[in-house]
This record gives C-alpha cells, sequence and structure tokens, in this order.
C-alpha cells in the first residue's frame, strides 16, 4: 500500500485559512487520503476546525485521517509538510499595542503587520515560536518541508534561515498571484491570457514582466496601457473586495519607477515615507489610504466567523473551491514530481544579485520532487533595488536583535524605518519603542523586555 503524505497545521485554530489549505489539498488526487494532524493551544477553536476539516473530507470523498493535537512536536511527528499560520499575541492585546501606541506619538498605520515598529513587534513575538517548530521538526521530522504563511514574511524567512539553516522552508503569500488578478480585471483581460515574471522581497516585489498573449502566440507590454489607464482615470476600478482599500499608491508608484508592486496600496503606504504625512490630510484622501484598516479587518473578522462557525457546524457538508494559496501546489509536485512554479520567500543566495546574499527573497521557483528551487533573476533595475533596500536595512536589524539578543538593534530598526523615520525624531523613536518594548513585555523574550517604569526612572 502505497504510504500517505502527512500534513501538520500548525495555528489550526485559524479555521478559515485552514479551511482553504486543507480543501486545496484534498481536492489533490496524491494528497485526497492524507493524514491531516490540526494543532492549536485554543482548543475550542480547535474543535471547531476539527469539524470542518471533517465535513471537508466527506464533502471531498476523502479517506483523510483526521487528527488534533495541542502538543506541538506531537502534531510534527513523522509530518512531510508543515504549514504554520498563527498570530501570537492576536487581535487582543497585541495588535491593538501595535496601533494604539504608536499614534499617542503621531505616527499612523494601515496594517502594521510587516514592517515599521508594528512589524518590528510583531516578529519579536513571532520568530521564537517559529524556532521552536523549527526545534522540535530537527527532532521529529527534519526532512519535512515548513510552508510558512505568517507575518512579518521576510523576517520570519530570514531569522529562520539564519538559525536553522538545515530546514528545508518557504515563506509562502498570495500577494503576486492576486495583484495579477486585480490588474488583469482592471485591464478587461482574462487572467488565464497573461503571463509575468516578479522579484524583490515579499509585499515589495515588482512586475519585472507584464504581458498579454495574442492570438498569434506573442505577447504584448502591458504597461503602457496601465499607465494611460490611470492617466486617464479609468484605473483602479473600484476595489472588488474591499470598497475602503483604492489601489492608488500603486498607480502612483508605477507612475515614478516604472514598475507595478505586488503588495497593496494600504501595505506600500506605510513601506515608504510618502503617503503617511502629518498635516497632510490631502495626502490621505487623494489616495484613499485606509489609515487603521488592520484593527478594523479583524473585528469585521471575528464577527463574521462566529456566523460562520455555526453555519460550518450545523452544514452536513461545506461546499469546496480551489483558492488561490500555493501550498497544495507544493505538496502535490514535491509528493507526486509534477513540476509547477509558484512565488516563494526564500534565502537569496544570489538570485538577485543586486539584493543581500543573505537577505529574504521573493522569486519564482521550480517545485519537483527534488523540493523547491528557486531560480536566477539577476540585478533588479536600480530604483527598485534601492527602494527594496529601505526596508531590507529594518528587517536585516530585526534579526539581528533576535539572533544575537540584542535590544539596540531593535532601536536601530525602528531608526531606519522609512515611515516611522519621515515622522518621528531619534527621541520620540527610542522612547515609543520603550513603550512598545514594556507593553509587549508578556509577549516577548526576556533579553528583550523593558520594565514599565524604566523610562521615567
Amino acid at each position: 500500500m502505497t504510504r500517505q503524505p502527512k500534513i501538520t497545521f500548525i495555528g489550526a485554530g485559524s479555521t478559515v485559512f485552514m479551511k482553504n489549505i486543507i480543501g486545496d489539498a484534498l481536492q489533490r488526487p496524491a494528497l485526497k487520503d492524507a493524514s491531516i494532524a490540526l494543532m492549536d493551544l485554543n482548543q475550542e477553536r480547535l474543535a471547531e476546525s476539527e469539524i470542518v476539516a471533517g465535513k471537508l473530507a466527506k464533502t471531498l470523498g476523502s479517506k483523510a485521517k483526521i487528527t488534533t493535537h495541542t502538543n506541538q512536536r506531537a502534531a510534527l511527528d513523522g509530518a512531510d509538510f508543515v504549514v504554520v499560520a498563527f498570530q501570537i499575541g492576536g487581535y487582543e492585546p497585541c495588535t491593538v499595542t501595535d496601533f494604539e501606541v504608536p499614534k499617542k506619538y503621531g505616527l499612523r498605520q494601515t496594517i502594521a503587520d510587516t514592517l515599521g515598529v508594528g512589524g518590528i513587534m510583531r516578529g519579536l513575538r513571532t520568530v521564537p515560536h517559529l524556532w521552536s517548530i523549527c526545534e522540535d521538526m530537527m527532532q521529529v521530522c527534519p526532512n519535512a518541508i515548513l510552508l510558512q504563511y505568517v507575518n512579518p514574511m521576510a523576517i520570519n524567512t530570514w531569522a529562520i534561515a539564519e538559525k536553522y539553516p538545515k530546514i528545508k522552508q518557504v515563506g509562502l503569500c498570495h500577494s503576486v498571484q492576486g495583484t495579477a488578478g486585480e490588474l488583469a480585471r482592471d485591464l478587461d483581460i482574462p487572467y488565464e491570457e497573461i503571463r509575468y515574471r516578479s522579484a524583490g522581497i515579499n509585499h515589495m516585489a515588482f512586475f519585472l514582466k507584464f504581458e498579454h498573449r495574442q492570438k498569434d502566440g506573442s505577447y504584448r507590454d502591458l504597461y503602457p496601457d496601465l499607465l494611460r489607464g490611470y492617466r486617464e482615470g479609468r484605473f483602479p476600478k473600484p476595489s472588488s473586495w474591499n470598497p475602503r482599500c483604492p489601489n492608488k499608491v500603486r498607480y502612483e508608484m508605477l507612475t515614478r519607477l516604472g514598475y507595478f508592486v505586488t503588495e497593496s496600496s494600504e501595505h506600500f503606504a506605510e513601506y515608504t515615507p510618502y503617503f503617511i504625512k502629518e498635516g497632510r490630510e490631502d495626502l490621505i484622501e487623494k489616495f484613499g489610504i485606509p489609515l487603521d484598516e488592520y484593527p478594523v479587518r479583524c473585528v469585521e473578522q471575528i464577527a463574521k466567523w462566529k456566523d460562520q462557525a455555526e453555519e460550518y457546524r450545523k452544514a452536513d457538508e461545506i461546499k469546496v473551491e480551489q483558492s488561490k494559496e500555493y501550498a497544495s501546489s507544493i505538496m502535490n509536485s514535491v509528493w507526486t514530481g509534477e513540476p509547477s512554479v509558484i512565488y516563494g520567500n526564500v534565502r537569496n543566495n544570489g538570485c538577485i544579485t543586486s539584493l543581500p546574499e543573505n537577505c529574504a527573497a521573493e522569486v519564482p521557483c521550480l517545485v519537483d520532487a527534488s523540493g523547491i528551487q528557486p531560480t536566477f533573476v539577476g540585478d533588479l533595475p536600480p530604483q527598485l533595488t534601492a527602494l527594496i533596500r529601505t526596508n531590507i536595512n529594518v528587517q536585516e536589524l530585526t534579526v539581528s536583535a533576535l539572533v544575537n539578543e540584542n535590544r539596540e538593534h531593535l532601536y536601530h530598526a525602528a531608526m531606519m524605518d522609512p515611515h516611522t523615520a519621515a515622522e518621528l525624531d531619534l527621541d520620540q523613536i527610542w522612547s515609543l519603542v520603550d513603550d512598545l518594548l514594556a507593553a509587549h513585555h508578556d509577549w516577548i523574550p526576556e533579553w528583550a523586555r523593558v520594565e514599565r517604569q524604566a523610562r521615567s526612572a
């Protein structure tokens, strides 16, 4: 009897995301009867996810063996693929803290989970737990592939590579394929007729090529159409998924850089110093920048989940559609040898020659029975390299702080952040980091803690 793969999902209490990933996997013949180990510390959410996974299997006619675990190492034992999707500290208290404390200094954010002071703090909370997963993997499933869906993606991927270089890992995001779909919709071109090539770092990768397949088999550059549509006011079209978040920041940056970035305008507005400025409400209005967007989404998602959970409990079967995530494609290619191409976050290792060797780069990767193989890109256009380096500075210093247990580098990382530095002076930055470290006292490593009375001492 052919052995079935084992898929472990760490953070399975993220039920909707678990449903997408496991639902994708169970739709593939080679993965249909896999063993699924769901792990979470929240037993209530874990039980809900077990119900959903079971009904997914029933809907798809799968014989998948589904187990639940609160012990991480037990869930990982013998795994072939490890999917991680969790948020240390949750919406409350940690996400709220990441927004409310900076606001006291006049520093406003939109998402705050990838870069900036919010991203630095999330990395500080998250990386130690990812390292604990890697440590357990080295003991009980050293050959498994870690499919990492946690933010801050680049910081996490970089930090894992530094401390656990033997772990086979890839950071996964849907921003590349998601943005390609958005632009195809703006252009009224079927997504299947689009060809693109992207490279950079997570949330700041750019389409180096974006083309439309013609009837004669040739390809036409679509950048002139995108630029013309924006200048004529036809693009961006209203968002099909969130009317609060128009796409104007990215289109504006296209006119300045000549390339379109693959992460949303609400993210990109806080990765740069150009759009969120004190006393410039005209910029906020002109580019439709949704301040405090992530907390709003969290509240909406929590409310929506309560209704969904009840619906799933009552349903005999659960409707399954293929998502745009890469996880099942990777698992299928590794397990069967059938090749596929994904965009993954990996140690650069010279793939992008204009970026540091050890940074986490997002590049096209070939996946087959040999695993995940990043492809060579070469130099990026110099203006893209320059902008990306401003974000890498923050990532590198945060990773250095974590690896070397050097708290000073957390302040240096905040000091180098483009948006933070554009809004605050050095004393404010130091004081803000003090306050954030004190507020996160129970969620961060001991070496990084600042006692609440320290600043006034």
